[in-house]
């Protein structure tokens, strides 16, 4: 294996579920030679490709099906937010998280769509019809959460979008 393949093979091993783009900023290499090293390294399934929510994300190969999923979203600041709070306070009421991390209800309800298609989060319904949500895996969800960093163009896009939030509601 080259330098170079070995270099983005160590970084998504490092960084499981990072995305493309993330890979050539991180690593410093144009476009057409990660995307060489990728196809290389997916041929010889030292690496997976998965997309979700039109972006493809790279994995080591022991990461399961619900891993991964769950690490592409958790790459993103407010469904990190969502999880983190899960994780520290226990089941909530959706009201109580979008206000706890900040987020427009819609925002909140756009992430919980995702987390809930990927079993990451449930809502249950009490005799009332009152959601309650629930983490469907805790340990496996704060340990994932552990293994991402997010980039700062990530980071960058998250606050974006909760600024538009703001803008739109107010």
């Amino acid at each position: 294996m080259s330098e170079t393949r070995i270099r983005v093979a160590d970084h998504i091993k490092h960084n499981p579920g990072v995305h493309f783009n993330e890979l050539v900023r991180a690593l410093d290499l144009a476009p057409g030679q990660v995307q060489h090293h990728i196809r290389r390294l997916l041929s010889d399934e030292t690496v997976l490709r998965t997309e979700f929510y039109g972006r493809t994300h790279y994995y080591p190969p022991e990461f399961d099906e619900w891993e991964r999923g769950a690490l592409a979203l958790v790459r993103r600041e407010t469904a990190r937010d969502i999880l983190g709070h899960l994780i520290e306070h226990g089941d909530a009421r959706p009201d109580d998280v979008a206000d706890a991390i900040g987020v427009a209800r819609s925002t909140l309800e756009w992430h919980l769509n995702h987390l809930t298609e990927r079993d990451v989060v449930r809502k249950e319904r009490d005799l009332h019809n009152r959601v309650t949500l629930v983490l469907t895996h805790p340990n496996r969800t704060a340990k994932l959460l552990g293994e991402v960093s997010p980039s700062l163009p990530e980071r960058f896009v998250d606050r974006f979008d909760r600024l538009i939030d703001t803008l739109v509601e107010g």
